[in-house]
């Protein structure tokens, strides 16, 4: 019995040790393929490393700005988790984003009534809401007719951010030549943790809602559900689930968490809604999910990965004069290789499901 269990904790020793082994190697191999490009253009990789690096974890102001654009990311990548732990592609994350955050701005600056706290409460979770429901018209037409949830939350993806941007230009449009809305009252934004930095209290919203989405997945009833149909639909109709409605909850709650993503962003960040305020934080979640092991805790470090990138990657393009349009192609390369693996295992998994089934 002693060897037993010694044997079970050596096994687990050895998984938590190994788990990060191919994410690590896959950040090794985008950094020279990185450094190889940089050369190839007449730049000094290291000092390009260095830099970033720098800007990203130097200072106070520096960890504030990479843990403020992880913030949103962190949302994003648990709505992507949600939905794949189910067997389902969200790629609809960035119009969830857009109309949540929407949403959350729209009660922040029109019901300045409201008492302080509940004010904020409602703001967050109209938000949620919001993103929540246009996932859910993302999924009906797979739960009805097949269609494929890629090929219609690709679609509400793109009328969502053009609605938002026709809503903030015309009817919602405050005073002067910019496209943003009216600022949200006091009683509904987020307190700021760490001046002079734009980092807000949703940052420790993130990092309660990544614990709860791990509680949700691992140690609850509806989480097993999630998990049984996205690995084997026969065996969870055998099991007694119900396929559509698992389906239709994960998706939900998926644009859910990302709804919420956008309504933290407008209510501790910007303060109002500006056109076109994300720079891809909803296709960013995808990579997050995937290279955090579809983790819901993993998502949190690999959203302070890529919030890193983002925030080094702006003062690479201001120290070292490299263009932004470079920038992003260090960016993608890094996320590329580090995403592709997950998204590997899940394709070769699913093939040899369909070629099981013929």
């Amino acid at each position: 019995m002693r060897s037993i269990r010694q044997s079970v904790q050596v096994n687990r020793l050895s998984k938590l040790l190994f788990a990060g082994v191919p994410q690590s190697l896959a950040v090794i191999i985008a950094l020279i393929v990185t450094a190889f490009i940089l050369y190839l253009i007449g730049k000094n990789p290291w000092e390009i490393y260095h830099v970033m690096l720098f800007a990203s974890f130097s200072d106070i102001y520096s960890l504030g700005t990479t843990l403020t654009q992880a913030t949103p990311i962190i949302f994003t990548g648990l709505g992507f988790v949600i939905a794949f732990r189910a067997g389902l592609f969200n790629v609809g994350l960035e119009g969830q984003l857009y109309l949540g955050a929407f949403a959350a701005a729209y009660v922040g600056f029109a019901l300045p009534f409201l008492p302080p706290i509940l004010h904020l409460i409602v703001a967050i979770f109209t938000g949620a809401l919001v993103g929540g429901l246009w996932a859910f018209l993302a999924i009906i037409p797979k739960v009805k007719t097949g269609a494929h949830e890629v090929i219609t939350g690709l679609m509400l993806t793109y009328v969502a951010i053009l609605l938002t941007s026709y809503l903030v230009n015309y009817p919602f449009k405050a005073s002067g030549w910019a496209p943003y809305s009216p600022f949200i009252a006091e009683n509904a934004q987020l307190p700021r943790i760490l001046p002079p930095t734009q980092l807000s209290f949703g940052w420790v919203l993130a990092i309660i809602f990544a614990s709860l989405t791990y509680v949700l997945l691992n140690h609850t009833t509806l989480g097993y559900e999630i998990t049984i149909v996205g690995l084997n639909k026969e065996a969870a109709m055998s099991a007694g689930i119900s396929i559509n409605r698992t389906v239709l909850l994960a998706f939900t709650l998926s644009g859910c968490m990302s709804g919420m993503g956008g309504a933290v962003e407008v209510l501790g960040v910007h303060r109002r809604f500006i056109d076109l305020f994300s720079p891809g934080y909803g296709w960013d979640g995808i990579a997050v999910g995937l290279l955090g092991g579809l983790s819901p805790l993993g998502a949190i470090f690999a959203a302070i990965l890529l919030g890193a990138l983002r925030a080094g990657g702006s003062s690479v393009q201001r120290i070292t004069g490299l263009t932004l349009d470079i920038v992003t192609i260090i960016q993608g390369i890094i996320i590329l290789f580090l995403a592709a693996p997950m998204l590997y295992k899940h394709i070769m998994r699913k093939l040899s499901e369909s070629s099981y089934v013929v």
